[in-house]
């Protein structure tokens, strides 16, 4: 009784808090192997979230303020252990749209923005509206995370190249003001971005060269490949580090410095205080402009909804990636998006799961989401002793490090196998990518998903028809009109009927038979169309048959037009079916085709007419 006693909270508590079950167990291997994970994804962190805070539009250590809230929660709440929560460089880029109107309004909307996204996808989590994101198909993925990957890294130029002025999110704009200002490039940023890139790019390729397996020595072979993934994995701090120990050197005791650096990062932890919801931004004329909470959600506008549906879609693909299918998708949108709330809290611009600092924790070795915890400890201790050092930071380093980061978003390779696959998914992909470079990554995937929606509804509005003319085991003949979709909804109702029209001008008078042993819905309108177009075959003397038609079918259509149309198992059913009908010789001997205008033109039985029918046709 006891033991049930103790253990009862223990379950409560792990109804709100999930995180708690990876407690259970738990050894001292599991924190040692969590704790190198941490430590590692620290280091690659740092440099990210100050480098994803410029490219936001915000001071640095905005960056780090949105690294390790994400941490702790996800180890609460989270079911993978990989995923790791905080800054990403397509976040970073949405909200840089709403950071740039000057004084102190850039950190408020994109604290802001934060809470409102993290709101968004609770209630997400709440309608179960997960599957939303499956709306959004793989080219038009391909095409937005491509176009953001060249807008972000073009944004960047401008840092590589030592030129002054904020970065921005407008890819034309950008390119314009770069090439506008090649006469102020700097040598000294340009030299170092471009090192800073190759350096990085060969350190990423190290740890596919087999150097360790020349060492004869085993346990010299097993330092020397740990050695190289260490450096491997941890390049984008070890680039950082010494070009800020460079920059430091050449700055120091210099009044010139060859380099643009980062400048003062702010030291200490961030205060804990709700987001603001007024803000000042500069005016036109170089006076400040108070703006209220309406005026903030009006500027915000769609990114309110696009950014936590882009930050569900990425987190969900990072965890199906190295969770399985066997996760929860509500439990993880309840923890990203407690992660954005709890970090709205602390000076947080959006997160979501980061795929390379994913893919770092699982090569690291990672047993469980406390591995976050560590993270999230050493960017605490970095905002309390390291802050004043990052001042000395260039800025064509943290260039370097996003623009290698980002260039591998690119997915070319997919473009080969659509192209041999279907290449109607090309034209989604291609107006997502094309729209999100000349307007916007917003506007660009929703023409993108409107365009792959606009496809879906032509298939349902145009199904494919196989139609052809059999005969049966004694010969009478018919047509067989075979849909190739498993719905018929009142887009296509017309279409089946200007196909059957179709048929019997092409193939001749013959019962029709309507194959739907693949149809498994109709809706209202579909079935009062098909009420229809059996009495206008009736008129005509021609006879509509179903086939293999399920329950369902036979009682919507029999509720919606008070027909009970006749169905056959099997083709060979027909000719006891039409021997039972009164104009059954009629349709032996009519052979001459309707007209598809003249459809409901109505067949008299005399042979007076029949006879002016057929000389009419002919």
């Amino acid at each position: 009784m006891s033991q049930r006693a103790r253990t009862m909270p223990l379950k409560s508590l792990s109804v709100l808090l999930p995180g708690i079950k990876w407690l259970h167990g738990y050894t001292a291997q599991d924190a040692v192997a969590d704790l190198i994970a941490g430590i590692t994804v620290g280091l690659t962190v740092l440099p990210q979230g100050l480098a994803y805070a410029t490219l936001a539009g915000l001071e640095p250590q905005y960056g780090l303020y949105s690294s390790f809230v994400g941490g702790i929660v996800y180890a609460m709440l989270g079911s993978c252990r990989q995923v790791t929560i905080g800054p990403t460089a397509l976040l970073a880029l949405m909200t840089s749209r709403h950071t740039g109107f000057g004084l102190d309004s850039g950190p408020a909307y994109g604290i802001l923005l934060c809470l409102i996204s993290g709101v968004v996808e609770l209630g997400m989590a709440v309608l179960k509206l997960g599957a939303l994101v499956d709306l959004i198909s793989l080219p038009v993925t391909v095409g937005f995370t491509s176009a953001t990957a060249v807008i972000i890294g073009t944004s960047q130029l401008k840092g590589l190249l030592g030129l002054r002025g904020g970065s921005g999110s407008d890819f034309i704009n950008t390119m314009r003001s770069v090439f506008g200002n090649l006469s102020q490039v700097r040598r000294g940023d340009l030299t170092l971005g471009l090192v800073s890139i190759s350096v990085l790019l060969l350190l990423r390729r190290l740890k596919t060269v087999k150097v360790a397996q020349r060492v004869r020595n085993l346990r010299a072979q097993q330092l020397l490949s740990g050695s190289i993934w260490v450096v491997s994995t941890g390049r984008n701090a070890l680039v950082v580090l010494v070009s800020s120990v460079l920059a430091y050197s050449q700055c120091k005791s210099q009044d010139s410095c060859p380099f643009i650096l980062t400048g003062k990062v702010k030291s200490g932890l961030p205060s804990l205080a709700l987001p603001k919801f007024e803000t000042t931004i500069m005016g036109k004329n170089g006076t400040e402009v108070p703006q209220t909470f309406e005026q903030m959600l009006s500027e915000l506008g769609p990114s309110m909804l696009i950014l936590p549906i882009i930050a569900v879609l990425g987190n969900v693909a990072i965890s199906k990636a190295f969770g399985g299918a066997g996760l929860s998708p509500t439990r993880e949108l309840v923890a990203l998006s407690l992660s954005n709330i709890c970090g709205a809290f602390c000076s947080s611009m959006p997160v979501t799961g980061s795929f390379s600092r994913s893919a770092v924790n699982h090569a690291s070795g990672v047993r469980t989401p406390i591995g976050g915890c560590y993270t999230s400890v050493l960017v605490l201790l970095a905002l309390s002793l390291l802050a004043p050092y990052f001042q000395y930071i260039p800025k064509a380093a943290l260039s370097a490090v996003i623009i290698s980061a980002v260039i591998f978003m690119i997915e070319f390779e997919v473009i080969r196998p659509l192209w041999r696959c279907s290449r109607r998914e090309l034209l989604p992909g291609a107006i997502t990518f094309v729209m999100s470079l000349a307007i916007g990554v917003e506007i660009g995937l929703l023409l993108g998903v409107g365009a792959d929606v606009a496809f879906l509804v032509y298939r349902a509005a145009r199904p494919v028809l196989s139609v052809s003319k059999l005969q049966t085991i004694n010969g009478m003949s018919y047509i067989l009109i075979r849909p190739k979709h498993s719905s018929l909804y009142f887009p296509a109702i017309e279409w089946v009927r200007s196909g059957i029209s179709k048929a019997l001008s092409t193939h001749g008078t013959a019962p029709v038979v309507l194959d739907c042993a693949h149809v498994h819905d109709f809706d209202f309108t579909a079935a009062r169309g098909m009420g229809s177009l059996y009495k206008e075959l009736a008129k005509a003397n021609v006879p509509l048959f179903l086939m293999s038609a399920h329950k369902d079918i036979s009682v919507i259509l029999k509720e919606s037009t008070n027909i009970d149309f006749p169905t056959i198992d099997c083709p060979n059913d027909l000719e006891s079916l039409v021997e039972q009908m009164p104009d059954f010789e009629l349709h032996l001997q009519v052979t001459a085709p309707l007209v598809e205008s003249k459809m409901l033109q109505t067949v008299e039985a005399n042979a007076t007419e029949l006879s002016k029918l057929t000389t009419s046709s002919a």
